[in-house]
């Protein structure tokens, strides 16, 4: 408990979460605005207010980038392991307040963005009632939650702000979506990566709205189901919180 008390402190005593957040907010519900307001000729849907979702989910990943890269600009995660040697649980704890805060704002934007789009269009039917809803709407958090935890591990392993931010935005703005133009191998290999398998989870199949695929974050034709792509994207950010921990332990701060 010391340990997350710790890290909230680190957290919440800097200006980039608090700016992070403010554009997160701004960007995901400005979008559900935008698209309400000037989309009004086609009646809202639980799906289209989510359209800023992504765009969210990339202010939040440099937020915790920065969370961990910015120890190791200022040198402070030297002081950091000298007052505390167990660097996995430092991590870790690190890892867990980061993940749940960014957990928090994906909540926080998506019901948010379901509000501005009810406001904007009253006589839309926006309950949140299918299986499919409440993923489209509730899942953002779990998404974004796993995405910080992927961003603290690259962080982690490469320790500069620039490198780790523009990585971890060009793989998943521009290599899964480019890796579909291999020929003939792809498509197959586009469905079975990770941030796919997340937007399965968000807004893959079955989409029982009958939406343009404009209207909302584009449904996903990933390898696995929703709730199987949802373990999947967990696994993967497991796997690289485990390959950042055990770099950590091998080389010096």
């Amino acid at each position: 408990m010391t340990l997350l008390a710790v890290e909230r402190i680190k957290l919440f005593t800097t200006r980039s979460p608090l700016w992070c957040t403010l554009a997160a907010v701004a960007v995901t519900v400005g979008f559900a605005a935008l698209i309400a307001g000037v989309d009004s000729d086609s009646p809202a849907t639980v799906a289209s207010s989510q359209f800023g979702a992504n765009f969210g989910l990339m202010v939040i990943m440099v937020m915790a980038t920065l969370a961990i890269t910015t120890e190791y600009r200022f040198g402070t995660i030297r002081a950091t392991f000298q007052a505390i040697p167990n660097r996995t649980g430092t991590l870790l704890a690190k890892t867990t307040v980061v993940a749940l805060f960014a957990g928090v704002i994906g909540e926080v934007v998506a019901f948010g963005s379901l509000a501005i789009t009810k406001l904007l269009q009253s006589s839309a039917d926006l309950a949140v009632n299918t299986a499919f809803e409440w993923r489209a709407v509730a899942g953002v958090g779990l998404v974004y939650a796993l995405s910080a935890v992927i961003a603290v591990a690259v962080g982690t392993l490469i320790r500069h702000s620039a490198g780790a931010v523009s990585l971890l935005l060009i793989y998943s703005l521009l290599v899964e979506s480019l890796v579909a133009l291999i020929p003939n191998v792809g498509v197959d290999i586009q469905k079975w990566m990770p941030f796919q398998m997340a937007n399965m989870f968000i807004a893959g199949d079955p989409d029982p709205t009958g939406r343009a695929i404009t209207e909302g974050p584009p449904p996903a034709a990933a390898g696995l189901g929703p709730w199987g792509a949802l373990a999947y994207f967990a696994g993967f950010a497991v796997v690289m919180l485990g390959i950042a921990l055990f770099t950590a332990n091998k080389r010096d701060a």
